[in-house]
């Protein structure tokens, strides 16, 4: 079975990466707090971008292909074949006293 990654797991393996990119001659830049990487002058992304700029095209109309569709619907609910079992069904009945008091119970078959 697979081992299962643990956070200390990729923990460890970022601090290795970490560590052999400095040994390698690498440099970490450290920036400010609260400075972000976009330019402040700069639009949202999500403006530049043009929703639903092209018309509205037509709809073709098919109704006939609707009612084919819900007439073959409509004949598959009602021609539902039923299974009837070649056994006939049992059901248990309940012998009752004179003084309404169950005596025993049976099967009866219908």
């Amino acid at each position: 079975m697979k081992k299962l990654t643990t956070k200390a797991d990729i923990r460890d393996e970022l601090f290795e990466e970490t560590q052999r990119f400095l040994k390698a001659g690498g440099a970490v830049n450290e920036i400010a707090q609260g400075i972000s990487g976009k330019n402040p002058g700069d639009p949202a992304v999500f403006l530049n971008r043009t929703l639903f700029a092209e018309p509205k095209s037509p709809r073709t109309p098919v109704p006939e292909v609707v009612a084919a569709i819900e007439a073959r619907r409509i004949q598959k609910i009602r021609h539902k074949p039923r299974f009837k079992s070649r056994t006939p069904s049992r059901q248990r009945k309940i012998i009752y006293d004179d003084f309404g008091e169950p005596l025993r119970r049976i099967w009866q078959e219908e």
